[in-house]
């Protein structure tokens, strides 16, 4: 068999029985070829007559459940195949119990068929990465910019690339929004990306461009093949959410949002209070000192008034995206030279869905029959608690080093029905791949080489972490309730003996979650010492590391609490102390409160709230401050229809933009206060559009949020020493 082919940047799949194969070669050129493609599918039985035209079946060995290999001529003769099978077996591929397996993503099959991996062979920096963003005007009355309105026009697309190339294109430059729209199609042919990158582009760039290209009859030609983007609705899970979002598919080219990579990030670190732009930069280290700063609602104006300062701040915004890219792409381009999936799809599968591929492709690879999943059942889970609340000094952090992978292999456990023992070797070899990388990062002479290496080890990190995951994933075809079950069981037994030494050595457990506990050292004890104490009771092949010490901790509730570390710096984990449905003056209120807790300045706490009460009782607060925005999921009409159905529910938002007389659509923003003089009112009744405020005419209502400071002082109230209070009557209730 020739060797797979290597620096493949983009694949995609034809109708024919073809598929387009697309090369970044070393010196920087993109190289096309052309190579067959049959597409197939797995089935229990056999399915179809020896001499089906355009149909080839093959037997696998072993005793798994999907025996035959069928593969099809072209697309045509596979969907005439899943049909059939759909009809004579009377299941859907994607049903449990269907006797047939699918691989729906073609892209997918063909990486498998033909053991290729996109990006094998090339670091990240090789990989030519677009950024683009895009201004717009918004019309007089309303909150946001609406593509649909005519008099919403883009007016700047900034771009730059990964090899350091930036351009601004302007309206005034251009002059007329189709010349800027066909100008900005002309730099990224020249530029030729294997990767189109921005900030929040599903949901407002890409729609945007698309919306105004259809107005002005310009064909947004960014493909490799000159063929526009296509979409669809889609949506990922990120922790415990689905987000919808409209999917845009680029012909030769990926697609990766930043928007999007900070959902997965926050997912494990739980450490952002937003997912916008501007504090992501700050958050990462990457706002520049002299960035220009213009908000969102002022974009219009700028344009007006102060065009040289808003086209500095365009630039500023793809400059910001290439920096986050920089931070959080990595790990996800090396993940893509692992699985067999497309960049853009690599992101949004989930974690068990790309080990399944990986698994599958394996299978597939080695002729060997494809167990059916096993149904899935509930088990017990990991092990979290909030041993304490309040405030604690010197906290230090203890974490098992991968601990349920870890688990699994000191254990020598492998998958009731992994008759090749796929999942212990590839668990084995990702490790071993991600302790040699770590190997690397730290003797690394470059900053170059030890960027990569760390890139390197933390997509291992990344997959091995959802092996055990993947044990119950109700779709995965080697998962195993039974060893889920005792790989958490185990867990808890290795945490909870965990728990009892740190107690025997004079220690106070403050947090546990699943991998690691947050505790006080005792005063006559050392790391070291409690390091050694550890190692005598941990089995062979579990390792603790002490990663982080901080002065301070707020323990709130169990997942729920703030960090304060050596730098002054502080971490807010969990949504009962950062929920984004709050006003920005509650989140403020917040915040400070917290950082006055973990300082124990009980004064600054009592000043903070009165200094709050005067700001709001003396109509001192922007009208920004007090407002929340919604965005309108249906139309204003559809709105209307559910209302009268009795089968919606009264929305302060919709109700707005129907009262205003304006035309707004689905899809729109609407940012809100409320007004009022009383603390229990009706928000669907006394809301008001916070582009209709006027700061001469302060008609917000006070009570109402007034008791939305006194509901946040209440939930912290317990948190402040009482004997403080009582002496300086601080924050009292």
């Amino acid at each position: 068999m020739n060797e797979p082919l290597q620096r493949v940047c983009a694949v995609e799949v034809a109708d024919n029985g073809t598929a387009v194969v697309f090369q970044r070669t070393a010196g920087d050129q993109v190289v096309r070829s052309e190579l067959s493609f049959q597409p197939f599918l797995l089935t229990a039985f056999n399915a179809f007559p020896p001499d089906t035209p355009g149909i080839s079946c093959e037997e696998l060995s072993g005793d798994g459940d999907f025996r035959y290999l069928v593969s099809f001529a072209d697309r045509e003769s596979y969907d005439n195949g899943v049909s059939l099978l759909k009809k004579t077996t009377g299941f859907s591929g994607g049903q449990p119990n269907a006797p047939y397996r699918l691989f729906s993503d073609m892209t997918q099959q063909f990486l498998i068929r033909n053991d290729i991996r996109l990006f094998s062979g090339m670091t990240f920096p090789e990989v030519r990465r677009l950024q683009f963003d895009i201004e717009t005007l918004c019309s007089p009355g309303y909150d946001f910019p609406n593509a649909k309105r005519k008099e919403d026009a883009v007016i700047i697309i900034s771009l730059s690339d990964s090899t350091g190339w930036e351009k601004v294109l302007s309206l005034d430059v251009c002059g007329s929004e189709k010349a800027l729209l066909e100008a900005f199609v002309s730099e990224v042919t020249a530029r030729d990306p294997d990767i189109l990158e921005g900030h929040n582009i599903f949901r407002f760039d890409l729609p945007y461009l698309t919306e105004r290209a259809k107005l002005h009859k310009v064909k947004l030609a960014l493909g490799r093949d000159g063929s526009a983007p296509s979409k669809r609705t889609s949506r990922f899970s990120v922790a415990e959410r689905i987000v919808n979002y409209t999917r845009f598919d680029i012909y030769g080219r990926h697609i990766a949002d930043t928007y999007v990579l900070l959902h997965f990030y926050d997912a494990v670190h739980r450490n952002l209070d937003s997912y916008g732009l501007k504090y992501a930069a700050k958050h990462f280290g990457v706002a520049a000192p002299d960035r220009t700063y213009i908000d969102g609602s002022r974009i219009t104006d700028a344009w007006e008034n102060n065009r040289e300062e808003l086209l500095k701040y365009a630039l500023d915004d793809v400059r910001e995206t290439l920096a986050l890219s920089n931070i959080l792409s990595p790990s996800w381009f090396y993940q893509t030279q692992i699985v067999p999936f497309s960049y853009q799809n690599c992101i949004v599968r989930g974690n068990a869905t790309r080990i399944d591929s990986l698994f599958a492709a394996e299978y597939i690879k080695a002729r060997h029959a494809l167990p059916a999943p096993e149904r899935g059942r509930p088990f017990s889970g990991a092990l979290t608690q909030a041993f304490d609340a309040g405030v604690f000094e010197r906290i230090d952090h203890c974490d098992v080093r991968s601990l349920y992978p870890s688990i699994i292999l000191s254990e020598g456990w492998v998958p009731a029905r992994d008759s090749l023992e796929i999942f212990p070797q590839w668990l084995a070899r990702l490790r071993t791949f991600r302790l040699e990388a770590k190997d690397a990062a730290r003797k690394a002479a470059t900053q170059e080489d030890k960027d990569y290496y760390g890139a390197l080890q933390s997509a291992f990190k990344i997959l091995i972490n959802s092996f055990y995951g993947y044990l119950g994933f109700e779709q995965g075809f080697l998962n195993d309730f039974n060893m889920a079950e005792n790989v958490t069981a185990r867990g808890r037994e290795i945490l909870t003996a965990m728990v009892a030494t740190l107690e025997e050595q004079g220690c106070k457990i403050i947090e546990m979650d699943t991998d690691g506990i947050y505790f006080q050292m005792g005063a006559e004890r050392t790391l070291l010492q409690i390091g050694e104490a550890l190692e005598k009771i941990l089995p062979h092949g579990i390792e603790v590391d002490f990663d982080e010490s901080y002065k301070a901790m707020f323990c709130y509730k169990s997942k729920n609490y703030a960090l304060l570390n050596a730098g002054d710096e502080i971490t807010v984990t969990g949504a009962a102390l950062k929920s984004r449905g709050l006003e920005p003056f509650q989140r403020r209120y917040m915040l400070e409160l917290i950082r006055a807790l973990l300082h124990r300045d009980h004064r600054e706490a009592s000043e903070i709230h009165s200094r709050y009460t005067a700001a709001v009782a003396g109509h001192k607060l922007p009208f920004a401050d007090l407002a929340k925005s919604e965005t309108l999921g249906d139309s204003p009409e559809t709105y209307k229809r559910k209302i009268a159905a009795g089968t919606g529910k009264r929305s302060a938002a919709y109700e707005l933009a129907i009262r205003s007389g304006k035309e707004y659509r689905q899809g729109d923003q609407v940012t809100f206060y409320i007004t009022g003089a009383k603390k229990r009112v009706s928000v669907v009744d006394n809301a008001k559009l916070l582009s209709e405020a006027d700061e001469s005419i302060r008609d917000e209502n006070v009570e109402y949020y007034l008791d939305k400071l006194e509901e946040l002082k209440k939930k912290f109230s317990p948190f402040f020493s009482a004997s403080v209070v009582e002496t300086d009557d601080l924050f009292q209730m």
